[in-house]
């Protein structure tokens, strides 16, 4: 099953030649420490996919704006531009937009719930959506993304920062354990 993952994966993230020949993200293409992947650009990779991904909302983008923020950062770019995958329209509409609202509240904005799942329901048009964002919910959504967007980070970078650590104590528990030939 994971091997089927990472082959259909691999087989969508942007090849470093096809990144090239974008104009805005021809830098990407020269720096090979940002396709190497190592214990550190790894977790960096995920941590700037999440906060991309949950953040920037527009399909389109998203990529191209995790590649651009893996330049400072020295992050793996085919990670990055992965893991921006996590919000799809599901999980846009069902998770990150009521928890962004729910999350803005707290703080003394105003964003009613109840209608993010009315629209969802009823199949609202992007025009209705952008009304919706654009009332006095907007001040709520940016405060709870963005809250979201940084907590999923770090989240993400801890959690990959120990499966490669564990990964790698795997393999080198495998190694020294004496081999017994029968």
């Amino acid at each position: 099953m994971l091997d089927r993952f990472l082959a259909w994966a691999h087989g969508r993230m942007p090849t470093r030649e096809r990144l090239a020949r974008h104009r805005l993200v021809a830098p990407l293409a020269a720096r090979p420490e940002l396709w190497r992947f190592t214990r550190r650009t790894v977790p960096r990779g995920v941590a700037v996919g999440l906060f991309v991904g949950i953040f920037l909302m527009v399909p389109g983008l998203q990529v191209i704006g995790a590649a651009l923020l893996c330049l400072p950062f020295r992050a793996n770019v085919p990670i990055a531009a992965l893991t921006t995958f996590v919000s799809i329209p599901p999980t846009v509409v069902f998770v990150f937009l009521p928890a962004a609202a729910s999350i803005g509240n707290r703080f003394g904005y105003h964003a009613d719930i109840a209608a993010i799942t009315a629209m969802a329901e009823r199949g609202a048009s992007g025009a209705e959506w952008l009304a919706w964002i654009g009332s006095d919910a907007a001040p709520a959504l940016a405060l709870g993304l963005t809250l979201l967007a940084v907590a999923a980070a770090i989240m993400g970078h801890v959690v990959a920062s120990r499966i490669w650590r564990w990964r790698v104590m795997a393999r080198r528990r495998q190694r020294l354990r004496p081999r017994i030939d029968a």
